[in-house]
């Protein structure tokens, strides 16, 4: 793969899910009562794909295979405006909630559904919730055993629902050489890893800072950052939850209203690119075999 991508681009992807199956109304909201509710993914998605055709950028959409299953047409033109599928799995369930054989199978669901929709090969994966930690140190491996050439599932960061701040902050090969994993941006200071990526932090710190920080990034490492968002990010007016506590309410809606904006800046003053090609080199390396336990 010979694809040219100016120098400091980085990735930019999007976590295709509606607002209901977020981690934080996993214990309010049951999966079984989803067709029940009203969805909003699709309105939102577009707002995103028109946000980045009128920046030029393009990116990598990890969708949910229950959204490609209800949803193929927007499949069909995330694939048609250029962008980058990829999968999200089936459900919006952390990876350790699941053993091996139903992370085998909910991979392989969700990649058929996407891969039938879109009429593209899916490589790429994220965990919901950043959840392949130590916990699951068979993950990878099914990983590379369903078809999957790289993930992007760890942030190296301290957090109470996510976060593995002892990983590795930088592109690495996992499942005996088998996969890339390409873990979330952070940046360095006093000794702790910052998030530099997106969602919540995005839209919980100014504009000017999180944009510092990703200068910060670019200035002290020699590698391309990652930035994600979510389609119910973009979307002030979607139905308030009665969620558990008042931090998850704070998470979920804080500056709803400003999201649009501040991405719209964000496209303006950075280079991005979707993720199989801002990591075409290590993705070109030969690729290992995974040794199977």
């Amino acid at each position: 793969m010979n694809i040219a991508v100016a120098p400091r681009t980085h990735a930019l992807s999007v976590d295709v899910e509606d607002y209901f199956q977020v981690q934080v109304m996993a214990d309010t909201i049951a999966r079984a009562t989803w067709d029940d509710i009203p969805r909003r993914v699709e309105a939102n998605t577009e707002r995103l794909l028109a946000l980045f055709a009128d920046a030029g950028s393009h990116g990598t959409f990890f969708t949910l295979g229950w959204v490609a299953e209800r949803h193929p047409a927007l499949i069909r033109r995330i694939v048609d405006a250029g962008h980058e599928l990829a999968s999200h799995g089936y459900f919006h369930q952390q990876v350790h909630t699941l053993g091996p054989e139903e992370f085998r199978a909910d991979l392989l669901r969700a990649r058929g559904l996407l891969e039938d929709a879109g009429g593209v090969a899916v490589i790429g994966y994220r965990a919901p919730t950043f959840s392949i930690s130590a916990r699951t140190p068979w993950a990878y491996e099914i990983l590379a055993e369903t078809g999957h050439r790289y993930s992007s599932s760890t942030y190296p960061v301290r957090h109470d629902l996510y976060g593995a701040p002892d990983a590795p902050r930088f592109a690495h090969r996992v499942a005996d050489g088998a996969l890339w994993e390409f873990p979330m941006t952070t940046v360095r200071r006093v000794g702790r890893n910052i998030p530099a990526s997106g969602g919540g932090y995005f839209r919980l710190l100014p504009y000017a800072i999180f944009a510092a920080n990703l200068r910060r990034f670019q200035k002290a490492e020699e590698a391309p950052g990652i930035f994600y968002i979510h389609p119910w990010e973009v979307d002030p007016g979607q139905p308030r939850v009665a969620l558990p506590s008042r931090l998850s309410r704070f998470r979920h809606y804080l500056n709803l209203h400003r999201t649009a904006p501040r991405l719209a800046a964000l496209l303006h003053d950075f280079a991005w690119d979707r993720m199989d090609h801002v990591f075409a080199a290590e993705l070109a390396c030969p690729r290992a075999h995974p040794t199977l336990h």
